[in-house]
């Protein structure tokens, strides 16, 4: 009987067809008029990081539409807002400046992954344009394009992410405060709700 658990390419390409043609070519290295027009449309990424000891995370980064700065055709500078401080993705990319990128647009099924490598620029002539409210973010990530490429629709499509009609009560899960407040033992549920609804209210930019 063969070992269930795959540890080698050789092995793990039995179980899987070799990938089209047209696939590896849609991989492009720039970002070209219609990676620019998603983005510009996009709300919402997810940043894809790795310690140098190979810890990863995934970490959301959200904001108006096209918050993402489209420099050039090589070049894209992401907005740092206020978030937890625990700089997870950040303290990543000063040991292991390599980054993945994946960006959504609500209603879309399609989506745009670019890789590429980041540093982290505190330039206040940088960062002043990215200001919201009169607070400019603490830091963007500059991210230089190595590859390019729009991923097919179905893992959304199946998930039926963008689809009102499936989407989950809010009251049916517990609120934030409550979570943390149960997992932590640090604080009542009431404080720690205040904390997160004032967070909300006064600490978004």
């Amino acid at each position: 009987m063969s070992d269930p658990v795959v540890t080698d390419v050789e092995t793990l390409r039995q179980h899987y067809a070799d990938p089209s043609e047209i696939v590896n070519a849609k991989a492009i290295d720039r970002i070209d008029d219609f990676c620019r027009r998603f983005i510009a449309l996009s709300p919402f990424l997810v940043i894809a990081t790795a310690s140098a000891d190979g810890r990863s995370d995934c970490s959301p980064r959200g904001d108006a539409p096209g918050f993402v700065q489209v420099v050039d055709d090589k070049t894209l500078l992401i907005p740092d807002r206020r978030g937890n401080n625990r700089l997870d993705s950040i303290e990543n990319i000063l040991s292991e400046p390599h980054v993945g990128l994946l960006f959504m647009v609500p209603g879309i099924d399609e989506t745009l992954r670019i890789n590429g490598n980041c540093r982290i620029v505190v330039d206040p002539d940088v960062l002043e344009p990215f200001a919201v409210r009169g607070k400019a973010p603490t830091a963007a990530l500059e991210v230089t394009v190595d590859d390019v490429y729009f991923h097919c629709g179905k893992a959304l499509k199946r998930s039926h992410l963008w689809d009102a009609e499936r989407h989950v009560e809010r009251k049916s899960f517990p609120t934030l405060g409550r979570i943390i407040a149960e997992q932590t033992k640090m604080a009542s549920v009431d404080e720690v709700e205040a904390n997160v609804a004032e967070s909300y209210k006064k600490r978004m930019y």
